[in-house]
């Protein structure tokens, strides 16, 4: 009798069905390993474009930090600001504004006095124009009128539109003239973030959301505020609602990473919806139960369906050879990133070695500067007495010849005390060039004027210059130095009587002074031509000069208000109504001295 063949018997689906439930625990640990390592996974990614954004928004900020420091030394602002009510220079300021705004990417550029009313804007052709408006509310006002750089985000009160503000103050020495305010807009870093499930959230001080890339969520805020921070609020207005509503976000929502700023006092946060983890840890444990099945068919079909068993490994491989895949182009991705990010901190440090070398080559530039104007200011300064010598020593000779030796010895006297004037004029220009500080002293000013009219006197006779003297008999006591009030008065004495010799005769020079309970005032004037309006503008301008090379450098006036400055006075300039040149000399009052020097030559 045939041996029959043994019938494998089948698996037991109801002994597979309690296999299920004992290893169906696993599934937990399983689930919560996955949570931990996306978790991890989507912490570091997040913490790395979070690094990104904030680097990205301080490089953004620190590009305007330092402008209205270095801005706030232009000429036509300092100008704008000594004359506010000057239309020229308002729009020579204006114009300036707004060309280093479109330059520098900046939203607005202005320039307020020292009570907050705006002199000069970029936007001052706009309809939403700053000038005339006031914003001495706004905290980076006070910080800039105290010496610090203010900073301040807040929505602008005239045109309505977000930005980040800097200022600093105009100076005076060490006192504040007016405050220079730049205006960033910020809202191109929301634009960068783009349309990824992560969210934005940027919050100052106050908890106020002020970027996000969640329209709906912007000026929001993110806790309570207190009766401080209201009041605050109130008075700056830095957000389009003095009572912010608050943002409800379910914290069981979002995955939240902060990172804060101490610059600006703000919190940079992402958030990352939680369905990013759960959706991944459901298709892990999805995969561990698929396993968990697989496996169970394996044991009680691993006989009958080796080949769907050999199957199920290939698919196996072909999966974690993606998701391996999947790892390593993330991994590449991210070292791309962090070599992306080393190039830019490279070039940083490029840049800033190019403008350390830069502040060197300008340094150098600026020494090289001052001992040309050095130069040309003494060869300047020391023509007139060198005139005066050569035409003293030739009429010596003269009288030598006709022995006449008393007057001769009183020309060489005379070449002697000018010599000797010489020698301090060149320890003034020394003094000058080094910026020593003069202590002012009592001089009598008749004396010094005859002494500078004495040099010029040959000059002027020759050119047949009627002198018009309108002086008091009593002596005016000017707070000065004495040489130096000399070379003031021959400079300008001199340049008088070259303005003259453009005129046919007849040629007249009037002299006259007063004196006040504000100081003393000494006018000089004279019928030439007078100054055309370019050279009332830059007559103090050291090298300008509407002469030619051979008869002067332009550094007479220069010289001259730099001086009276000094001496605390002024210098004005102008053209009289009945024609001719007009210049204004204001000194303050001195005390009366014991005896006057006496001048070195009275003729006229």
């Amino acid at each position: 009798m045939p041996m029959t063949q043994a019938v494998p018997r089948r698996p037991r689906w109801r002994s597979l069905a309690l296999l299920a439930l004992c290893l169906a625990p696993l599934l937990w640990p399983l689930e919560h390993l996955a949570e931990r390592y996306y978790r991890s996974e989507l912490a570091g990614q997040n913490r790395q474009t979070l690094d990104l954004y904030v680097a990205n928004l301080l490089g953004t900020l620190h590009r305007y930090e330092v402008l209205p420091q270095i801005l706030g030394d232009l000429p036509a602002l300092r100008a704008v600001l000594g004359a506010p009510d000057d239309g020229v220079f308002q729009g020579q300021a204006n114009r300036l504004l707004k060309n280093i705004s479109a330059q520098s990417g900046a939203e607005v550029m202005y320039l307020m006095d020292t009570r907050g009313k705006t002199l000069a804007a970029s936007n001052w052709d706009k309809r939403d124009s700053f000038i005339g408006r006031n914003f001495s509310f706004r905290p980076y006002f006070s910080d800039a009128m105290q010496g610090r750089l203010g900073r301040f985000f807040g929505l602008g009160t005239t045109s309505t539109k977000r930005g980040y503000y800097f200022a600093g103050g105009v100076r005076d020495g060490e006192k504040v003239i007016g405050v220079l305010v730049i205006k960033v807009d910020l809202d191109h870093t929301e634009s960068l973030w783009g349309k990824t499930p992560e969210q934005l959230l940027v919050t100052d001080h106050n908890g106020v959301v002020i970027l996000t890339s969640r329209p709906e969520w912007r000026f929001r805020a993110t806790r309570p505020q207190s009766a401080e921070e209201r009041q605050a609020i109130a008075a700056i207005k830095p957000y389009p609602t003095l009572d912010p509503r608050p943002l409800d976000l379910n914290p069981r929502a979002w995955l939240t990473q902060t990172q804060q700023i101490d610059e600006t006092g703000w919190s940079v946060s992402i958030l990352a919806p939680r369905t990013l983890i759960d959706r991944q840890v459901r298709t892990v444990v999805a995969i561990g139960g698929a396993t968990l099945l697989v496996l169970m068919l394996l044991l009680g079909l691993m006989m009958q369906r080796r080949r769907h068993y050999l199957q199920r490994i290939d698919f196996e491989a072909r999966t974690r050879r993606e998701l391996e895949a999947r790892v390593a182009e993330r991994t590449s991705d991210l070292e791309g990133l962090n070599r992306r990010l080393k190039e830019e901190v490279l070039e940083r440090e490029h840049a800033q070695q190019a403008l350390v070398r830069a502040q060197d080559n300008l340094v150098q530039a600026g020494k090289l500067s001052a001992l040309g104007t050095m130069s040309a200011s003494i060869s300047h300064e020391l023509n007139q007495p060198l005139a005066a010598i050569r035409s003293y020593a030739e009429n010596a000779e003269v009288l030598l010849d006709h022995q006449r030796i008393d007057d001769a010895r009183g020309n060489l006297k005379l070449i002697s005390e000018l010599t000797a004037r010489m020698a301090s004029i060149i320890a003034h220009l020394r003094a000058f060039a080094r910026r020593d500080r003069h202590a002012p002293e009592s001089v009598a000013l008749q004396p010094a004027l005859d002494d500078a009219l004495a040099l010029l006197a040959k000059r002027r006779r020759s050119m047949d210059v009627e002198l018009i003297r309108d002086l008091p008999e009593a002596t005016l006591w000017v707070e000065a130095g004495e040489t130096r009030l000399r070379q003031v008065l021959g400079n300008l004495l001199a340049n008088a009587l070259d303005a003259l010799t453009e005129k046919g005769p007849p040629r007249k020079l009037w002299l006259s002074a007063e004196s006040s309970a504000e100081g003393v005032k000494l006018s000089i004037r004279d019928n030439g031509p007078g100054f055309c309006m370019e050279a009332l503008g830059r007559a103090s301008e050291p090298f300008y000069t509407t002469k030619t090379r051979t008869q002067g450098l332009g550094l007479g006036l220069a010289i001259c208000e730099t001086l009276m400055r000094a001496f605390g006075g002024e210098l004005s300039f102008a053209n009289h109504k009945e024609g001719g040149a007009l210049i204004t000399l204001r000194l303050r009052a001195g005390a009366p001295g014991v005896s006057l020097q006496p001048s070195e030559d009275r003729s006229e």
